[in-house]
């Protein structure tokens, strides 16, 4: 099988994801604004989101299984933040942090090793 179904997946999720950290967290660098427009703000970038984590879930799972699919989402949920919350937000990543994320990828290391 050609590595599309591999590779394909894998980048549209990293791009989605960044719509929806931008979507989720995005909107705490803009503090004064109203509620109400954070929310409709929030909810159009979230479209994009939904644009191509749909497609990225259907073509993953002609070589992914949904455990998987699911825990590679949440990986690389994981970076893309990591990379927002210092880039972005700019705050300090700490060693609890690095601790707690090597146990989330340590999981994840399970979920795709298969059956013990």
């Amino acid at each position: 099988m050609p590595p599309m179904p591999y590779v394909t997946p894998i980048l549209m999720l990293v791009a989605s994801n960044v719509f929806m950290t931008f979507a989720w967290y995005g909107h705490l660098k803009f503090g004064s604004k109203p509620l109400w427009i954070v929310v409709i703000v929030s909810w159009g970038i979230a479209f994009f989101e939904y644009c191509l984590a749909v497609p990225a879930n259907r073509i993953g799972h002609q070589v992914y299984s949904t455990a998987q699919l699911k825990t590679m989402q949440e990986v690389i949920t994981l970076i893309v933040f990591a990379v927002f919350s210092v880039m972005f937000l700019g705050e300090k990543l700490t060693l609890n942090h690095a601790v707690g994320f090597a146990l989330i990828v340590t999981g994840a290391w399970f979920v795709f090793k298969g059956p013990l």
